[in-house]
């Protein structure tokens, strides 16, 4: 029997949901598709095209790149303006800082990879190795994931002597219509869930906010108490922290998707071990 088997696995991933599905799938689960952010270009488009033209133009001497989404919506955008090849060879010549596995990916896909990564995929993981770098001086192009500013690290680059010159290439908007995210807290109230596994912070922040508008936060906070709740990394378990809920399930390492699955197979056949077998 697939370790899975029988288990009900909510997944309110949007980019990769049939890819993470079939993952789960893989390993026996029923998978519960409740995508609950759409990702979308900025809506202004010429603000994101200049800090393309200031890479371009050399006035950029180090990039920040917090999400490989992000970094992925500012190569669609060069495209577009038929600027990719001069993109890609500005980012080659200039230092690249990465947070976390799926930037220095996005990257890889554009013949290039990371300078320096940071240890600990979130803000402070980047602070932590920006702390080593002299930045006096220097233009740091920071990709913002979303419309969050990041103040916390955009504060820190401009305290360390440099120019911070952000970009936002893309905003969240909500995908499930509000019915299908009720019925999906419903599920989880009622028990009828066994995992749910969240990929973003944002994800969180719509779940929690369509409970409270429908007065069923306090139904979501006991449902999840019950079942085991994911996390892919340490910005995802923040999140859920920040709403009262401790995730159960972190991969230690490789914040990726199978390294998702994995954490989640380990957890639930751990579980059924100490159950003598028990689904």
């Amino acid at each position: 029997m697939k370790p899975l088997q029988g288990r009900v696995v909510a997944l309110p991933e949007t980019r990769e949901l049939d890819r993470l599905a079939a993952l789960l799938e893989a390993e026996g689960a029923r998978a519960w598709r409740c995508p609950l952010v759409a990702i979308l270009d900025a809506p202004e488009q010429a603000p994101v095209e200049a800090w393309l033209r200031a890479l371009i133009h050399g006035e950029i001497d180090d990039v920040v790149l917090l999400t490989g989404e992000g970094l992925r919506r500012l190569a669609a955008a060069a495209e577009r303006s038929g600027l990719k090849p001069r993109m890609v060879e500005a980012l080659a010549r200039i230092r690249k800082i990465t947070r976390g596995p799926k930037p220095a990916r996005a990257l890889k896909e554009l013949g290039l990879a990371t300078d320096l990564a940071a240890a600990v995929p979130t803000s402070a993981g980047v602070i932590d190795e920006l702390r080593a770098l002299d930045l006096r001086g220097r233009r740091v192009g920071v990709q913002l994931y979303g419309e969050d500013p990041n103040l916390v690290l955009c504060s820190f680059i401009e305290a360390a002597g440099a120019t911070v010159l952000p970009v936002a290439p893309y905003v969240y908007a909500d995908a499930s219509a509000v019915d299908r995210v009720v019925e999906l807290i419903t599920e989880i109230s009622a028990a009828r869930v066994d995992v749910i596994a969240f990929t973003s912070a944002s994800q969180i922040d719509r779940l929690f906010e369509v409970a409270r508008t429908h007065e069923l936060e306090a139904g979501l906070h006991e449902g999840l108490s019950h079942l085991r709740v994911a996390a892919i990394g340490p910005v995802a378990a923040d999140a859920l922290r920040r709403h009262g809920v401790e995730p159960a399930i972190v991969p230690e390492r490789a914040y990726v998707m199978k390294r998702l699955v994995s954490a989640i197979v380990g957890a639930l056949t751990e579980t059924q071990g100490s159950d003598g077998g028990a689904a």
